[in-house]
């Protein structure tokens, strides 16, 4: 069922673009909330008709993503994780666990139109896209994915430990082998001394 949008829906389209949907999404959900008018010829001379309204909402919300966009822009948001000791974070980030930051910091910007390059499952800085009308207005910004502090001084107290491990090892070894060698020596010499 076509229909025309007189309000922007989330993971759907802008206002005024005619988009295809399920019947029952249209009747149930976009009819009677008014989102959205069936796509018939009278309600295509209807939205004429609003047209200046609607370039209006349009305008508006086209406003609002470049406002958005100046402040994502070039800025890098900083997600804290906790990390394996092989430098892996657990799971990954999403775009989700972005849009949640973003959020905490007052910008609201939709999951499902962030895209992160790549996989985030490890420490690092990544380039993040957000569109945020359309494919008109798209922000670039870094998503910087780093370890907690309390956890990085663990990780460092464990690897010292385990450096002094491995050298108390290497050290109790040296001296196996040393004694091994000096008592082979006497060995020798007591045997030599014998003959």
């Amino acid at each position: 069922m076509k229909v025309i949008l007189i309000e922007k829906v989330k993971a759907l389209g802008n206002i005024g673009e005619i988009v295809n949907v399920a019947e029952g999404f249209a009747r149930n959900f976009l009819l009677p909330r008014k989102f959205a008018l069936v796509a018939d010829a009278k309600n295509a001379n209807v939205l004429k008709d609003k047209q200046k309204a609607l370039a209006k909402k349009v305008a508006e919300e086209r406003a609002g993503a470049e406002a958005i966009k100046k402040k994502l822009e070039g800025s890098t948001v900083e997600l804290i994780k906790k990390v394996g000791l092989n430098g892996k974070i657990f799971g990954s980030v999403t775009s989700a666990d972005v849009a949640k930051e973003l959020e905490g910091k007052g910008i609201v910007v939709e999951r499902r139109m962030i895209t992160i390059e790549g996989s985030v499952k490890s420490l690092g800085t990544y380039d993040v896209k957000a569109k945020l009308f359309g494919n008109d207005v798209v922000a670039t910004f870094k998503l910087k994915v780093a370890i907690d502090a309390a956890q990085a001084e663990e990780l460092k107290r464990q690897q010292a430990e385990a450096a002094k491990r491995n050298a108390d090892k290497k050290k109790a070894k040296a001296d196996a082998e040393a004694a091994a060698k000096a008592a082979e020596e006497a060995a020798l010499a007591a045997s030599a001394a014998e003959e």
